[in-house]
């Protein structure tokens, strides 16, 4: 394939660049199932000692290995162990207590999966009589973070540009340019989008156990956790997606090989029709893959969000792949067809309404409201996503405008390479091995004229260019488009966001309640304007929730923005965190953040990282006591 203009690389830097930025910006997937109440509550002081602690989600959740632990006031287990497997779409889950328990301070600890596939942990405190002075030692809870969360998230982003470009490349050469099949780079797009699909999965099996259970990389090699992951619903539908990648790669030998060399039309077409359906089953199973196992399968109408979410992926696929095998045809200098274009450009108007009607239903369902579009993390990227498809949709039209006036030479690529001069004189030489060298000779040096010539008439064919230009800005934005969607499948949807938010508020609060925290922490990160101070109050500064604000000012005291900021709690004598806290931007120099837990009382350390250029960054601590 001929290398890109300086100019195509150009328009490819932005997108990928701010691809990078939405992967270094990605915090650890957000908790879909969240905890919406327990029994007993948070912070709640009963009279004599429960049976048993009881925890309801937003969603269902599948529990992990040691999901809720309950730690007494000298740090011993204070539950019977087995916590009640809640089973699919059963918002609940318990421990039993142990008989006997005294008074004081006890730790739940709960690390679960959501229906969704994603994991969540978090802990919180009640007491049995009165509160306990006693220091309880608690293992920081993270899972889906770190170098393992990264991993997985680059896994999925991966499996999805896989999936597009295998199912989207296969669609455009059977659909609308069957000649695709007989060329080097149409099966080099096809194989590509299998392999890193087949790559990408294996990698999400292997680093599903360590991703949910808080593990590190060396777990993902435990065959004991793939084992284990396999008797879960995420795992068999990786297993399945495996098994359809087979049957693919099937379909694959068969679109390239049999099909591609077939002569005669009517077997071509009887060929064809098996293709059509086996590949349509691939297609529709790979996509069932990711519907039956994340968002579309829990939440409201979940019958209706499961092949709604099917739709939607065929029609990324279909538009995002066909593209990319577009733009890969037109810039390798192959022969396409102007009905082959014009075939295309019409069913990706098709596509790209499928994907907006889809993407609406799908948006309503998980946002729930109009304040979740601004309030919440989800709302925030959807927005995003919506400015973003926008600009596809803004380009679509100047390819489809570009399409209408492109004439058959606009499409003309690489020309027949023409046969070698005296091909037909063998016996004028003799038969020599001289005159055969020299002819292959002339026949490369005449193949390299040709090639040469078709190139400069496809420079100056400003319709072919302009459609090529118009296809590599599509695909560019889409790329992006693909990254967004996948932090979207990994972050809290609006719904339940909001429904864990007015929860926490109805949840009792601390019996006393402590002096609001009120720091500032200096800092100097080397760079210009890299000097200020960071300001945080939290209110109500004790355990359990809390309202945090962060102001960042300049030496004058004025408030001002700067490119990243992040916070963080460590209690160092009982080993919890660091806790990172998720800052919302409210104004220049302001963030906040609402329902901040703080599981236990002591000496914390608060950290702050501030970035105030691409390089300049430093990270500045402090000590604080919060609780009595």
């Amino acid at each position: 394939m001929r290398v890109m203009t300086k100019s195509a690389l150009r328009l490819l830097a932005v997108p990928l660049a701010v691809l990078g930025l939405l992967f270094a910006a990605a915090a650890p997937a957000s908790a879909h199932a969240a905890l919406v109440s327990s029994d007993p509550a948070q912070g709640a002081v009963v009279g004599t000692a429960p049976a048993q602690v009881r925890l309801t989600f937003s969603e269902g959740v599948l529990l992990t290995k040691d999901a809720i632990r309950v730690l007494g006031p000298d740090g011993g287990r204070a539950d019977t162990g087995g916590a009640n497997d809640a089973g699919r779409g059963d918002t609940t889950a318990a421990v039993a207590l142990r008989q006997g328990l005294g008074d004081g301070t006890y730790t739940v600890a709960w690390k679960v999966v959501s229906d969704d596939s994603h994991p969540v942990a978090g802990a919180f405190t009640f007491s049995i009589g009165a509160p306990s002075k006693t220091s309880v030692p608690l293992p920081a809870e993270e899972v889906g973070g770190g170098a393992v969360g990264t991993l997985y998230d680059i896994g999925r982003y991966a499996a999805y540009l896989g999936f597009a470009l295998l199912v989207g490349a296969a669609f455009f050469i059977g659909v609308c340019w069957p000649d695709g099949a007989r060329t080097r780079s149409m099966r080099r797009l096809v194989a590509t989008g299998w392999a890193t699909m087949v790559a990408a999965t294996i990698l999400l099996l292997m680093l599903r156990a360590p991703y949910v259970n808080g593990g590190g990389l060396g777990d993902a090699f435990d065959l004991g956790g793939v084992r284990d992951v396999l008797d879960t619903r995420p795992g068999a539908a990786l297993l399945s997606r495996l098994l359809l990648l087979a049957a693919g790669a099937v379909f694959i030998a068969v679109l390239f090989g049999s099909w591609a060399r077939r002569e005669d039309p009517v077997e071509r077409q009887d060929l064809a029709w098996g293709l059509a359906i086996g590949g349509a089953v691939v297609a529709v199973g790979l996509a069932a893959t990711w519907a039956m196992a994340e968002h579309a399968s829990v939440g409201i109408q979940a019958p209706v969000a499961m092949p709604v979410d099917i739709v939607h992926l065929l029609a990324m696929a279909v538009w995002l792949g066909g593209l990319t095998a577009l733009l890969t045809a037109l810039r390798g200098g192959q022969r396409v067809e102007r009905a082959a274009v014009r075939r295309f450009s019409r069913i990706a108007f098709g596509a790209v309404v499928t994907l907006v009607v889809t993407g609406v239903y799908q948006s309503w369902r998980q946002l729930g409201s109009w304040d979740a579009l601004v309030s919440t993390g989800y709302g925030r990227l959807l927005m995003v996503k919506v400015g973003l498809v926008a600009v596809l949709v803004g380009l679509a039209w100047l390819s489809r405008r570009w399409t209408a006036r492109l004439g058959e030479a606009a499409v003309r690529g690489r020309t027949a390479v023409a046969q070698p001069v005296g091909a037909g004189r063998k016996g004028a030489g003799g038969g020599s091995g001289h005159a055969s060298e020299r002819a292959g000779q002339l026949a490369r040096q005449q193949a390299a004229l040709a090639r040469e010539r078709a190139r400069k008439e496809r420079d100056a064919d400003a319709e072919r260019t302009g459609l090529r230009t118009s296809v590599l800005a599509e695909v560019a934005v889409a790329v992006v488009v693909l990254a967004v969607t996948t932090l979207l499948t990994g972050t809290q949807p609006g719904r339940a966001a909001q429904e864990e938010g007015a929860a926490r508020q109805a949840s009792a609060p601390v019996a006393e309640v402590p002096e609001p925290l009120d720091v500032t922490i200096p800092f100097d990160t080397g760079g210009p304007d890299g000097k200020g101070e960071a300001e945080i109050t939290m209110d109500p500064g004790g355990v359990g929730a809390n309202e945090l604000h962060l102001l960042v000012t300049a030496p004058d005291g004025q408030a001002f923005d700067v490119p990243e900021v992040q916070v963080s709690f460590t209690l160092k004598s009982q080993k919890i965190g660091p806790l990172p806290v998720s800052l919302g931007k409210v104004d220049t120099g302001h963030w906040s953040a609402e329902s901040v837990q703080i599981p236990a009382s002591g000496e914390w350390t608060v950290a702050v990282t501030v970035r105030t250029s691409d390089i300049d960054q430093v990270t500045r601590t402090k000590a604080v006591k919060i609780g009595s």
